[in-house]
């Protein structure tokens, strides 16, 4: 490696984040998090957040962030399973529907209607005419939920070649990551410039003014959590509500009771 190659990574490396640095601004966001559920209880809001992506882009990761430290009644996730014979017959956009959010909720779509968009073209799921009349018709249907009064936010996670297929690799090695390892991704890998051309078609006909595309560099996966958790944070209009700090009562009085000498069976020490 040249100098100039040794400093340009030198470069790269010294605006990682530490993880340090990482925890204190995650912990921030959560908290901002919180705030954000119990606003959108109080107001009866509902939102909807669609995470579509590459491949290993980091979409699980970031969720499961947002997740960590809010309120399941609240933030609810929905990774739709491939659809039953029933489903097939039903209208397309139906199974998402159901899953849609009622007053106080949060519901964040792992994959989402856009599977028509990008996987199902692709992998031929889906016939020629069912995917243009998608593609046709989205933005409308998009409109139609903004304007019943749901706030509806779209991210993409973009990764490049190299940082895909190392990720792909680390779940091949790494026996805790296999269930992470598809068939489906196996392919997404070999038909890199098949989702590509289909990428560049979703965003051409549905990144519109009334829901655009948020793109989340996904290269780096702390950066990549901590970025979208913030502009997610910026795209809904939360005020932090006064909150009564509770407090801690006494413990009652015995009364006398002492614990039985039962024999629980309790679970050995391993660690």
């Amino acid at each position: 490696m040249s100098k100039k190659e040794s400093k340009k990574e030198a470069k790269k490396e010294s605006k990682k984040l530490s993880n340090k640095a990482y925890e204190k601004e995650l912990y921030k966001l959560q908290v901002e998090l919180c705030k954000l559920q119990e606003w959108v209880v109080k107001e009866g809001k509902r939102v909807i957040i669609l995470f579509e992506g590459r491949d290993a882009a980091g979409k699980g990761g970031t969720i499961k962030r947002i997740l960590d430290r809010t309120s399941p009644r609240v933030f609810r996730v929905n990774a739709v399973p491939a659809p039953s014979d029933r489903e097939k017959s039903q209208i397309y956009l139906q199974r998402y529907i159901s899953r849609f959010p009622a007053a106080g909720e949060i519901i964040l779509f792992d994959r989402s209607w856009y599977n028509r968009a990008n996987v199902e073209p692709v992998m031929g799921f889906c016939t020629d005419d069912e995917y243009e009349r998608f593609m046709k018709n989205i933005p409308n249907f998009e409109n139609y939920i903004i304007q019943d009064g749901i706030i509806l936010i779209k991210y993409w996670f973009e990764v490049s070649m190299d940082v895909q297929t190392e990720r792909f690799e680390q779940r091949i090695s790494d026996p805790r990551k296999h269930w992470k390892l598809s068939p489906m991704d196996l392919e997404s890998h070999r038909r890199w410039y098949d989702y590509s051309r289909t990428k560049d078609r979703m965003f051409k006909d549905t990144d519109v003014n009334w829901s655009p595309w948020h793109v989340i560099n996904g290269d780096n996966k702390k950066q990549a959590r901590l970025n979208c958790i913030s502009h997610l944070l910026s795209q809904i209009p939360y005020k932090s509500l006064k909150v009564k700090k509770p407090k801690l009562p006494d413990r009652q009085d015995s009364d006398g009771y002492k614990a039985p000498d039962y024999p629980y069976k309790w679970v050995k020490n391993y660690y």
